[in-house]
């Protein structure tokens, strides 16, 4: 099922007493993430939500839709990052910034749901569909990357591929570890990684050391 289908059926379908759609995708992508979703079985998401499958079966057609509507989730939330920073305008260095930033929040408020889209294999073709689309997000940021780079605002003696690399690797690392509640904020965690990004580790002026 195709993501435009299967978001014509979320505002369509009604909900069974103490679950809606969201409820009953929001357990799914959590087992998918705990199980894989490949080893996810319609019989294991019942017995998990305490519910029968014809149960499950009044929320979505199929298995293939939860994870269709998950991935959707996660991705719109980062394409409108983009879209948003992007209508704000101004300084290269500061479109990449606001994106970094955005990007890290989304993150954190959509974990989950990026957790899901992140172990994406493309053994589907929702899952391919899916790729697509974040590779197509990569692009958009990589531009932006190279924008900011032209400008003067990044080392030109770095590659920009290398640069959108290890910064996708910096934050797509955050859902192995991070934990809502736990020490640092989601507003805390988007100013570290910034820092990181743009000032590194290194001590200097202006940036207290350890003696």
């Amino acid at each position: 099922m195709t993501t435009s289908t299967s978001a014509a059926s979320a505002t369509t379908r009604r909900g069974r007493p103490g679950y809606d759609q969201q409820a009953v995708l929001r357990a799914a992508v959590e087992v998918f993430n705990r199980h894989g979703y490949d080893s996810t079985s319609m019989g294991m998401l019942a017995s998990e939500l305490g519910l029968t499958k014809s149960a499950i079966y009044h929320h979505v057609e199929s298995k293939e839709e939860l994870l269709s509507l998950a991935l959707d989730e996660a991705l719109t939330a980062l394409e409108e990052v983009l879209d948003q920073s992007a209508a704000r305008g101004g300084e290269p260095m500061d479109r990449l910034e606001r994106g970094i930033r955005a990007t890290v929040l989304v993150l954190t408020d959509k974990l989950p749901f990026v957790t899901l889209l992140l172990r994406l294999r493309g053994n589907s073709p929702v899952e391919v569909a899916a790729l697509e689309r974040r590779r197509i997000f990569d692009q958009r940021m990589v531009e932006r990357i190279v924008a900011a780079r032209e400008a003067g605002g990044l080392r030109a003696d770095i590659d920009p591929a290398t640069s959108a690399r290890l910064i996708f690797g910096t934050i797509n690392s955050i859902v192995e570890w991070w934990q809502p509640g736990g020490r640092l904020s989601p507003d805390e965690l988007a100013d570290d990684v910034v820092k990181m990004v743009f000032q590194g580790l290194a001590a200097g002026p202006g940036h207290p050391g350890v003696r």
